[in-house]
């Protein structure tokens, strides 16, 4: 978002960490089945199949190390072309919103995410879980699995790049709903509180007055 753009309009709401939440997330929609949605670009209308995964993630350093734990699980899954490349950026950079405080970018191939790069759609990490049967918390990036949302500082927002993608465009369920889950299981039941409440009083807004 551009330095001189409006900030979108928010909502405050009551919660320790979080204080506002982006009013669009309540009342924009999202194709609600990822993996039967033919995603194309905007701009350009050409498929790109997980497109909001082709220039790859930040991922905590916590987060890399416990997949970088599940290797023997993920790899196997991986194309021959990148199964002996690293799969993340040397780079690490200091950022306070993430739990370690530290990120680390995942690496690309072939114009994706390097966990794209393997015989389906989707993460070889989320397929993986699957798969064997553990748990992607703490596995899978958070940024990844709250997309179409994304957070920063004190707020929870809409990803800049959700627009970019067909999925914005044409959905059938809202941006919240369609990350509520995640959203608890990262940050605790309690913003899930927060958040409905402020989802009643916006759709409250929306309804039209009778009699």
């Amino acid at each position: 978002m551009s330095e001189d753009a409006p900030s979108p309009p928010s909502i405050a709401i009551d919660h320790p960490r979080f204080h506002t939440v982006e009013i669009d997330m309540f009342t924009r929609q999202v194709a609600e089945d990822c993996m039967t949605h033919d995603c194309t670009m905007v701009a350009t209308h050409t498929l790109k199949y997980d497109a909001c995964c082709q220039y790859g993630c930040d991922v905590d350093v916590g987060e890399r190390d416990a997949i970088l734990a599940k290797a023997g699980d993920i790899r196997p899954l991986l194309r021959a072309e990148v199964a002996g490349k690293p799969w993340f950026g040397a780079d690490v950079v200091d950022d306070p919103d993430y739990p370690s405080g530290q990120v680390v970018r995942t690496e690309t191939w072939n114009d994706g995410c390097i966990f794209l790069a393997h015989d389906r759609r989707g993460c070889a990490i989320h397929r993986a879980s699957i798969e064997r049967g553990w748990d992607l918390h703490g596995i899978k990036p958070n940024i990844c699995r709250l997309f179409p949302l994304s957070y920063a500082e004190d707020a929870i927002v809409v990803a800049d790049e959700y627009p970019d993608y067909s999925c914005a465009h044409g959905g059938n369920v809202s941006l919240y709903r369609f990350a509520r889950t995640d959203l608890g299981a990262i940050f605790g039941p309690e913003l899930v509180v927060a958040m409905d409440a402020a989802e009643a009083k916006i759709l409250a807004r929306r309804l039209p007055v009778l009699g």
